[in-house]
């Protein structure tokens, strides 16, 4: 009976690797495709490409940016993995708005990505589920 308990609570716990997280996502509303890549130990996100009807960072509060195409533009910095299945103390640039907030991600599988941007604490933010393109 004991086995058969550890067995089973061993299924259902995950553990991820650090580089489990890279790879190309698709947004939450399916209008981006952002690549995760690792530089050193941190890990960055680009918007690789997508179907947003708007092509520029037109609500950057930088208005030297706002002509920058939204292909290629950093929207995930400086995430590090805490060993515990949580890429966490990142950021994330919101294009809709033009504001970056504080970010944790997470695997809840190998194809599903949650995101966590949110100002201050985490309980104040918004989660969105990215999926893993093949």
């Amino acid at each position: 009976m004991l086995w058969l308990l550890c067995a089973s609570l061993g299924t259902q716990a995950q553990s991820y690797q650090a580089d489990d997280v890279t790879g190309t996502w698709l947004t939450n509303d399916k209008t981006g495709q952002i690549a995760i890549y690792k530089v050193n130990d941190k890990y960055f996100g680009k918007i690789k490409g997508g179907n947003s009807k708007e092509h520029f960072d037109v609500h950057n509060p930088d208005p030297q940016k706002r002509k920058d195409s939204l292909v290629g533009l950093l929207l995930l910095k400086d995430f590090k993995f805490d060993g515990d299945d949580e890429w966490e103390k990142g950021t994330i640039y919101d294009p809709k708005s033009g504001k970056t907030y504080s970010c944790t991600m997470t695997l809840t599988d190998k194809n599903t990505l949650k995101i966590r941007g949110y100002i201050g604490i985490s309980l104040f933010g918004r989660t969105e589920v990215w999926t893993r393109i093949k």
